[in-house]
């Protein structure tokens, strides 16, 4: 029943309502931010338990005003208030039992992206250019901060890597389901004989992981400090403010060397490692539940063709869910909002079909 999971949920909200204001919870930095969140999320439902609680109460007072009352008059008034709660407790209903679905902690986090040129050499890179655009162009959209970290240009354009961060409100939530290869058909600039030609590119989508996620030891950390390469000026290039990071456990190596200041670039290259080792153990944990998860779209396999961008038909599908919509010219152009509504709408159907098996 819902009215008993409403209840559940109020208890929950009434203990974390007291938790929050113990010193021992405020001193655990990790913990209060943990409880502020879900204090946050069990208020908006509160909210609606309210309202709800208010609608099952008119449509039980014009029930019993149907049930003895003989005035032809009272009769009418009863029964349209009792159709009204109705359809409204309806809709009230759908949308309860849509922020019942057990939230995943790491969507309100801000994330590291990374593009990478995968088959089809300078066009590409091309191709990887277009997708940064595309996507600085939504966030933008949507009053994001997008700060670049690093990259490596193409031959022809473009990028055969770039890395940034995007900071806002839930921003992993929105663009986990971007990770995957990427395939674009067209005919390339280089093509003199129009034939098209099919490329790819690989997005990573990575929660960036706070200082207390995940802690580094900087003596399993080597630091390899160089000049700076490409534009960026005289103070850029001949000074050594770009830093590579070499982690000894797992062979990882980040490069930062979008900023002047040397302090700047290893604090930037600092969060791609951490973000990059706390993906590593959402992996593992993904990996755990997979048969928990089995029916859902995963937002973790970097190597599943997810989308493609077909320029001769104006078409744009992502294979996931079948979707295909002729409108390509505004997507690439940054208006990728239907084509996440879609996956998160296709992921929540499935979450209340597990969440209706325990209600």
């Amino acid at each position: 029943m819902l009215q008993e999971k409403l209840q559940i949920v109020k208890q929950r909200f009434d203990e974390v309502s007291d938790l929050i204001i113990q010193p021992d919870i405020i001193a655990d930095q990790k913990r209060y931010i943990s409880l502020n969140r879900e204090y946050k999320d069990l208020s908006a439902l509160m909210e609606k338990r309210s309202q709800y609680v208010t609608l099952l109460d008119n449509k039980q007072e014009a029930e019993a005003i149907l049930s003895d009352e003989k005035d032809a008059e009272m009769i009418a008034m009863a029964k349209e208030e009792l159709d009204e709660a109705s359809k409204k407790l309806s809709v009230l209903e759908e949308e309860i039992r849509l922020m019942l679905i057990p939230k995943d902690p790491e969507d309100v986090k801000n994330v590291m992206m990374e593009l990478r040129a995968g088959t089809g050499g300078d066009e590409a890179s091309i191709f990887a250019g277009d997708l940064f655009r595309m996507y600085t162009k939504y966030c933008e959209g949507k009053g994001w901060k997008v700060s670049v970290v690093d990259m490596s240009e193409g031959t022809s354009g473009g990028f055969k890597e770039i890395i940034f961060e995007v900071n806002g409100v839930n921003v992993y939530g929105t663009l986990k389901f971007e990770s995957g290869v990427h395939r674009v058909q067209r005919v390339p600039q280089t093509e003199t004989q129009g034939r098209v030609h099919t490329s790819a590119a690989t997005v990573m989508v990575l929660p960036e992981a706070e200082e207390f996620d995940i802690e580094l030891d900087m003596t399993e950390i080597r630091i390899e400090r160089t000049t700076s390469t490409g534009p960026g000026g005289q103070s850029v290039n001949t000074t050594y403010s770009a830093i590579k990071l070499h982690h000894e456990p797992t062979g990882m190596i980040v490069s930062c060397q979008d900023q002047k200041s040397s302090h700047k670039n290893l604090e930037k290259a600092l969060k791609v490692l951490r973000s990059r080792l706390y993906d590593m153990e959402l992996a593992k944990k993904q990996a755990a539940d997979s048969e928990k998860r089995k029916s859902m779209v995963s937002s973790g396999d970097r190597s599943a063709k997810i989308r493609t961008y077909n320029y001769p038909q104006g078409r744009v599908t992502d294979h996931r869910i079948g979707l295909t919509l002729y409108d390509l010219q505004n997507i690439i152009n940054g208006d990728i909002q239907k084509l996440i509504d879609e996956m998160q709408l296709y992921q929540n159907t499935e979450k209340l079909k597990m969440s209706d098996e325990l209600l």
